[in-house]
């Protein structure tokens, strides 16, 4: 789940990292409002959770009131690469000496977390990596000993900071890498970490992604882990009902337990030629009703010309799972072609029931692909 930046600032804050002034509008007159009692020249910016937002003219700056009014009024409701702009940012701009970059993130290759530093922030970190990757500092964090004011400071010294800086931006990283922990964060980013002309450290961006795994821990996020922005209607349905479902551009629908099973299924879908219209994963052990709906949500999709069902039975039991097609098909409002491909617990049983009601089925996935791709 990812954060927009107002929120990500707000716990950062909390943790004792300095922010700008500022606070959220969603209308030009709150915005107009902010900017009269910040009392000084602001910045607008969207609150999205993609990056490069900037670039895509979603930050803006206005001088006084009114043009805050007008600026936001130009930017709530806009497309910003492929999102509508519903909140806006309004905060005062800061008098910059100096840009930073820091993080902590997740490096799935050496299975820890990484401590990044950079001296050239405000710009994309990937491309400061790629042309001049001698400009960051990197290191990995040993989780049974986390990161030390010492250790952030050794990562620091190739910068030429000046003592007291280099002890600043150091207790920064030891900071990011606690919220990281007690947030269950994949990401947490400063970029960028500023230092202004007063010689102030300031968060003057930040973003924070908090692992979906750990929702369980964070009672905070429940009602936001339901609503992300970047969500299509069908996902952000699917997500209200717990299933795990991406779109797709195809139109085969794709249904199966457990996402390796699903992912493998698309890859061979698209192998024989066909295009899947999304990722629908049920989950194991899932009852009558929940692959009813399931079904239903996949088969609803106007694009969907056909369905493909992929089920490896263990704790899913094969002939729950043939009911719940049955009934799917029942309720479906179009009626649309389905092949079930199904292995495992109680696999007679479940075949039995989808022969007595006509639906085809296999015991070969490419079978199955191959069929659902000629209907």
């Amino acid at each position: 789940m990812k954060l927009f930046e107002y929120e990500a600032k707000s716990i950062l804050q909390n943790y004792g990292i300095s922010i700008p002034r500022g606070k959220v509008a969603q209308t030009p007159e709150a915005a107009a409002a902010i900017a009269q009692e910040l009392g000084s020249k602001v910045f607008l910016k969207s609150q999205i959770t993609v990056s490069g937002r900037g670039k895509a003219g979603g930050i803006l700056a206005a001088a006084n009131p009114t043009e805050a009014a007008t600026v936001a009024a130009s930017l709530i409701g806009k497309i910003i690469k492929g999102i509508q702009v519903h909140t806006l940012l309004v905060e005062e701009r800061l008098d910059l000496k100096e840009q930073y970059y820091a993080s902590i993130t997740v490096d799935r290759q050496a299975k820890c977390f990484v401590a990044l530093a950079s001296t050239s922030g405000g710009v994309d970190i990937e491309d400061v990596a790629k042309n001049t990757p001698e400009k960051i500092s990197r290191l990995k964090i040993d989780p049974l000993i986390g990161l030390s004011q010492a250790a952030a400071l050794k990562m620091l010294e190739q910068f030429k900071l000046s003592q007291e800086d280099a002890a600043i931006f150091a207790r920064i990283l030891v900071i990011l890498y606690k919220a990281a922990i007690e947030k269950d964060a994949e990401l947490v980013e400063l970029n960028p970490l500023v230092k202004t002309a007063q010689g102030a450290f300031m968060a003057a961006d930040a973003r924070m992604t908090i692992d979906d795994n750990a929702m369980f821990r964070h009672p905070e996020f429940a009602e936001r882990s339901l609503k992300q922005e970047e969500d299509t209607p069908r996902e952000a349905e699917a997500r209200k009902q717990h299933y795990s479902y991406v779109d797709l551009d195809g139109d085969i629908g794709i249904v199966g337990n457990g996402a390796g099973l699903v992912m493998s299924t698309i890859d061979f879908v698209q192998i024989f030629g066909g295009k899947p219209a999304n990722f629908l994963d049920i989950g194991g052990g899932a009852h009558v009703e929940v692959i009813k709906k399931g079904i239903l949500l996949v088969m609803n999709k106007p694009e969907v010309k056909a369905v493909l069902i992929n089920i490896l039975g263990g704790i899913t039991r094969c002939d729950v799972v043939a009911t719940g097609v049955v009934e799917a098909l029942k309720a479906a409002p179009v009626k649309k072609p389905i092949a079930v491909r199904m292995i495992g617990t109680n696999e007679k049983e479940g075949q039995e029931i989808l022969r007595q009601h006509g639906i085809e089925f296999y015991r070969d996935m490419d079978k199955a692909v191959a069929s659902i791709i000629k209907a």
